[in-house]
């Protein structure tokens, strides 16, 4: 009888560590590059720190939860 609740059985756990710490590899990159194309465009760290600017901070973090649904989506397929 299984004692534990696993999803994955433990031969094939190294395998699903392996692909899941990929494709978060795969997300942070793109998110790194998603804030360095918004950097350009936007002065974020004026606008946001300096200046106070709520709007631009909202903008940016609808962006970022988009893309990571967006990446969630391409993982699990």
């Amino acid at each position: 009888p299984q004692v534990f609740g696993f999803v994955v059985k433990l031969d094939q756990l190294l395998e699903v560590l392996v692909t899941t710490l990929i494709f978060v590899f795969i997300g942070i990159v793109f998110f790194a590059l998603a804030y360095g194309i918004l950097s350009k465009l936007f002065n974020i760290h004026k606008e946001i720190e300096e200046d106070q600017n709520t709007a631009l901070g909202i903008v940016i973090g609808s962006i970022m939860i988009g893309l990571a649904i967006i990446i969630a989506a391409a993982i699990h397929g």
